[in-house]
């Protein structure tokens, strides 16, 4: 029977990378942009999809993979999926203002909501917030896809199945 060929990290990374894409804009056309919980799902999608290729990786060699490896490919995925989802993000801040407002909105609204400051106050942080909107946002989903990552990478090469080929036989 013939080795099945890997998933490259490159593919991988693609895959996840364009369902959550995908995934946000359905969101933002069904107006559930805004909803904390569905957010919080693409997380989970990404931990999922990376654990899942991680797995089929490791398959794919015949679990003769350690985990190094394995985190490895999971890093990897990751730092692809990630600069997908963060060019995407740059892209439709630069091309949709309207997302930019909407988050401000949803901010100030929050905010308000909260009772904790004055107009005045959340006028001047949501002004701050403003000037460094792409900073803010794009180093928030920078760090976070990255940490999810990371955890995720962790976890998948923990549990997938392995075998290591041991490089210094014991028969002498």
């Amino acid at each position: 029977m013939e080795p099945k060929k890997p998933i490259s990290h490159f593919v991988a990374g693609l895959i996840i990378g364009a369902a959550l894409i995908l995934y946000s804009l359905i969101l933002n056309f069904t107006g559930k942009g805004q909803d904390k919980t569905l957010g919080w799902i693409a997380y989970l999608l990404f931990i999922a999809g990376l654990i899942m290729f991680i797995n089929m990786y490791g398959n794919a060699k015949n679990n003769d993979v350690t985990f190094g490896g394995l985190f490895s490919y999971g890093f990897k995925t990751t730092a692809i999926a990630t600069l997908i989802i963060v060019l995407c993000l740059v892209v439709i801040i630069s091309v949709m203002p309207e997302f930019k407002q909407k988050i401000l909105d949803a901010m100030r609204k929050g905010m308000e909501d909260q009772g904790k400051m004055d107009d005045d106050k959340i006028d001047q942080f949501v002004n701050s917030f403003s000037k460094n909107f792409m900073l803010i946002i794009v180093g928030g989903a920078l760090f976070m896809y990255l940490i999810t990552g990371i955890i995720a990478s962790l976890i998948g090469a923990a549990i997938t199945k392995k075998n290591p080929v041991n490089p210094f036989p014991q028969n002498m």
